[in-house]
């Protein structure tokens, strides 16, 4: 069984010796600690769950032959399940995603080839633009699901440049390989959403003379996992040390989605629209971009610079695509349409309870409305929802209150809203 010079025995999956985890299981040559048997216990688990219910087309991504790549129309397709409207950022992704994995399986089918003719296909990384609750995550979480690739979402604010308190940009790295077990093949095939990169934004239009603790120094640290080169990753995440024991991992086939609210960059875009003031062309324009949430549709590599990013690292982000603020009818099919849609979740738990949940479209609107009034977009129609069925769901176990069916009206969520009010 591994040890050291200490005669600790270590864990074969993460490293960690006896001394830093509740208990060890020995084998003859081997070790694992407790918490890692416990993970294993639960990938075993998830995974035959999965293949015993992979017929169950209603709840599962549409089975192809073999292992075929689907095609971008398949992936929008099941894009259209789970998420509502932004149809321009589902072809986008679409076609990305699937240009990306047919590279990958290019370059398996190739082999070792060192054919001089062949063409060397590079990768193309994607950032999302749109306003909270417009879809980004939600997107990216559904490809992965549909691919049956690792996934991880990483916080960029959390990133500190090297020698200030906080993480390391190769934590990303860390992240994924605990979410794939510490294959290093699965991870080096998987997708990391990076949220937030326009808060690591530069917060002047020159550079800055002095470090920045989370501007353009994690911007530069960022490069080369984007770019594609082997990183030094710390398997427990986390800051670097001198002896600590690196994965060696390849970054030139993980895909990275970057995404942001980017607030204001809709008023650079308007300024270089306004720019042109002058002849038939400025008429022209003008008529053409005729509402502000229109702007988004026409952000283009220069406007992320202006805004704050390094060219370097708009130049390994050349897929841009951007969501648009949710309208009241897009939230409204939010509610009702998804396979996972938020009144679906709610009359199935009550269905548990044998209570039958019935929302009232005055109900429906009442709640949108309210969404739209906190800006909050999809994430706010959660949140006021389960304000409005606290007291419901409180009540519905309890076979004393006798409760089997629930009508939700719009004066029953005003009542239950304004409870949380504060007093006038």
């Amino acid at each position: 069984m591994p040890k050291n010079k200490s005669n600790h025995t270590h864990c074969a999956f993460c490293g960690r010796s006896e001394n830093e985890v509740p208990m060890m299981l020995t084998g003859l040559d081997a070790a694992i600690c407790s918490d890692c048997a416990t993970q294993a216990h639960s990938v075993v688990q998830s995974e035959l769950e999965r293949h015993s219910t992979h017929t169950n087309t209603q709840h599962s991504a549409p089975r192809r032959k073999g292992n075929s790549l689907p095609r971008p129309q398949e992936i929008k397709a099941f894009l259209d399940q789970y998420v509502i409207g932004q149809d321009d950022a589902k072809r986008t992704l679409s076609v990305a995603v699937y240009n990306h994995y047919k590279r990958l399986r290019h370059k398996e089918q190739a082999g070792m080839s060192n054919d001089g003719d062949e063409v060397e296909l590079e990768k193309s990384n994607i950032i999302m633009l749109g306003p909270t609750g417009t879809g980004k995550t939600l997107l990216v979480r559904t490809i992965a699901r549909l691919l049956d690739v690792p996934f991880t979402i990483v916080d960029a604010t959390v990133f500190t440049e090297a020698g200030y308190v906080g993480e390391d940009v190769e934590s990303i790295l860390s992240r994924l390989l605990q979410v794939c077990d510490y294959n290093e093949a699965q991870a080096q095939r998987g997708i990391v959403f990076i949220d937030e990169i326009d808060k690591i934004a530069r917060k002047q239009d020159n550079p800055s003379l002095t470090r920045e603790v989370g501007g353009e120094g994690v911007q530069q640290s960022l490069l080369k996992l984007l770019e594609g080169s082997v990183v030094n990753v710390p398997p427990k995440g986390g800051r670097k040390h001198p002896d600590q024991e690196y994965v060696h991992l390849d970054t030139r086939e993980i895909l990275f989605i970057c995404g942001g609210a980017f607030e204001g960059i809709e008023r650079r875009i308007a300024r270089r629209f306004g720019s042109r003031t002058v002849g038939y062309n400025s008429v022209r324009n003008t008529a053409r971009v005729t509402d502000e949430t229109d702007f988004l549709r026409y952000v283009e590599a220069r406007d992320l610079r202006a805004f704050g990013l390094i060219p370097e690292l708009v130049g390994r982000l050349p897929v841009i695509t951007a969501l648009r603020p949710l309208d009241k009818e897009a939230l409204r099919k939010i509610l009702l349409e998804p396979k996972n849609s938020i009144v679906k979740q709610y009359t199935r738990l009550l269905a548990m309870d044998g209570v039958k949940l019935v929302f009232e479209d005055d109900a429906l609107d009442f709640i949108v409305e309210q969404s739209i009034a906190y800006k909050l977009g999809a994430r706010g129609l959660r949140s006021i929802t389960e304000r409005i069925m606290n007291e419901a769901m409180f009540d519905a176990p309890d076979p004393t209150k006798g409760i089997t069916e629930l009508r939700v009206t719009a004066d029953y969520c005003r009542e239950q809203v304004a409870k949380y009010a504060p007093p006038v």
